[in-house]
């Protein structure tokens, strides 16, 4: 019932803004999914040698490949609900533990406890090696480029790897700022010319208009919720009321039908 109860509200909201009866039976579809998908917890090294942890979420070798990095105090448990949602759309999925981070539904960032261990530091900045080794591991793996996922501090990130980068397609930012000590991430992310969707929660969504406002707008799409909103990719969870204006607007971006 308590699906039912988020899901035909929403219903009427998509009737009365004339929303294609394609999307509403998605509609039903998203809310309808199993978030229960096994993955496989596999181990890589950083630049520095600290192993990172991640679980890989595989429906099809010959889908496209999405890499998920987590916000802060989190870890790839963040993305416990998302990456089963995004195989059952025709995407494989990496999530990963940054060494900046803690937990997030029950699963401990064990990259970070290992950087504890050896007394690596863990700040924002010092994660930008985990995730560019992640990059460079499921490039590989994928044999093409891959899309490239951040949200918070790890939103910030994934701008400024993916500027440039051959190895990243596109580049999906939930709640982008200015985050990293001693860095300019609107500066790192100027003339990004490559697929970029941002959005965050409303209150957000003017900071996060300045901060891209140098990537080319040609491949720039800039999502502000109708709603509140949520920081960071807990948009996409099933308990954001309106989570399905979110998954609705990364679709389109992503061009599934």
């Amino acid at each position: 019932m308590e699906g039912r109860a988020v899901v035909l509200p929403f219903l009427f909201f998509c009737i009365h803004k004339t929303y294609s009866m394609k999307k509403i039976i998605f509609i039903f579809f998203l809310a309808s999914l199993s978030f229960q998908s096994k993955a496989q917890n596999i181990e890589f090294p950083s630049s520095d040698e600290l192993k990172i942890t991640a679980d890989l979420y595989v429906k099809d070798p010959g889908f496209p490949y999405v890499l998920l990095c987590h916000q802060a105090r989190f870890s790839r448990g963040e993305y416990i609900e998302t990456a089963p949602k995004l195989n059952k759309l025709g995407f494989n999925c990496m999530a990963i533990d940054q060494r900046s981070g803690g937990h997030a539904n029950n699963i401990i960032n064990e990259t970070a406890e290992r950087a504890k261990q050896q007394k690596k530091p863990t700040e924002y900045v010092d994660a930008e090696q985990d995730i560019r080794a992640a990059v460079d591991y499921l490039y590989k793996k994928a044999g093409k480029p891959i899309i490239l996922v951040g949200s918070s501090y790890s939103a910030s990130l994934v701008l400024k790897i993916a500027n440039g980068n051959e190895k990243v397609a596109k580049v999906i930012s939930f709640s982008p700022g200015e985050y990293i000590k001693g860095q300019s991430i609107a500066s790192a992310a100027t003339g990004l010319n490559k697929p970029v969707f941002v959005t965050s929660s409303k209150a957000e969504s003017a900071d996060v208009k300045e901060l891209v406002k140098d990537v080319d707008e040609k491949h720039l799409t800039h999502f502000i919720p109708n709603a509140a909103g949520v920081h960071g990719s807990r948009a996409l969870w099933k308990d954001n009321p309106n989570n399905l204006e979110y998954w609705n607007a990364l679709l389109r971006f992503l061009k599934v039908k």
